[in-house]
């Protein structure tokens, strides 16, 4: 679905904000491009969506050069951006009924995704009422409106409570239930775990790493053990990869003498990963 190779960007030549980066997406994957503010993530998403073209290297989407795409291209992509660009003085239905029209579809019936994502009863009031989340699932609802083979989602749980993130998420993986690609870009490491079949860690426009989340969790090796115990009546914890618990000396000293209080087991996570790939933290 994409073929990016030696991908190079920058803005004003004075600094480039993306690196030689070379990776491909199959179709049917969910892929996500993750990393901290600035990173480049959201630059490399408006590459491959054909906003920004005076890039180098080559990117193929869907088979053809993004350079050189023409209209069509645009009617089989849908893209959701961080920061929702709606019409404000429609209404939340026309919104959708208007880009629907731009795609040529005026068979689409926006009414069961609106309802699923609690703005039914708020769809013929304007947007300027909307408060951010509502723009968000609004601007998600018309990306996956048109039926798009390529989905771009920029941050799409961002600022959403955990009840609509979760309706989002499944929505997520209904498109590639239905055979879509999704390329989401994100700094939210579990819904990276989540949602991704294969990841990239972007640093500074590069990439550093790129695997399934499974894989890349391997690469820190234990499960590492974090214990409590009593002290002098005082409440102290220590911790210890779980394979050398057994010969750690306070473990075994309190847990003989029966003042050990809690014991906590922890696997590495995808962001421990990218702590320890790239010595950055994504916030």
């Amino acid at each position: 679905m994409i073929d990016a190779q030696n991908l190079s960007f920058s803005y004003d030549f004075s600094s480039t904000l993306i690196e030689d980066m070379s990776f491909q997406v199959a179709a049917g994957e969910i892929f996500g491009f993750l990393g901290p503010s600035g990173a480049g993530k959201s630059t490399l998403q408006k590459i491959l969506c054909g906003i920004l073209r005076n890039y180098r290297g080559q990117v193929t989407v869907m088979d053809r050069e993004v350079k050189k795409t023409s209209e069509d291209f645009y009617t089989q992509i849908g893209v959701d951006f961080e920061f929702p660009n709606l019409y404000s003085k429609f209404t939340g239905l026309e919104n959708l009924t208007y880009f629907a029209s731009l795609y040529g579809r005026n068979d689409l019936d926006p009414y069961p995704h609106l309802e699923r994502i609690g703005l039914s009863g708020d769809m013929h009031k304007k947007v300027s009422s909307y408060s951010k989340g509502m723009k968000m699932r609004l601007a998600f609802v018309r990306a996956i409106l048109h039926q798009p083979r390529l989905l771009f989602l920029d941050e799409p749980t961002s600022g959403l409570d955990p009840a609509y993130a979760r309706i989002l998420k499944d929505m997520i993986l209904e498109q590639k239930e239905a055979g879509r690609t999704v390329i989401l870009t994100t700094h939210n490491m579990h819904d990276a775990e989540e949602l991704c079949d294969r990841v990239a860690f972007i640093v500074d426009g590069e990439i550093r790493a790129l695997d399934t989340p499974a894989a890349l969790r391997s690469r820190e090796t234990g499960v590492k053990v974090r214990f409590t115990y009593e002290n002098s009546e005082q409440i102290l914890s220590g911790h210890a990869p779980l394979e050398s618990l057994k010969s750690h000396p306070d473990f075994m000293h309190h847990l003989q003498n029966g003042t050990l209080r809690s014991i906590h087991s922890r696997e590495p996570t995808l962001e421990d990963v990218f702590i320890e790939l790239t010595g950055r933290h994504l916030s």
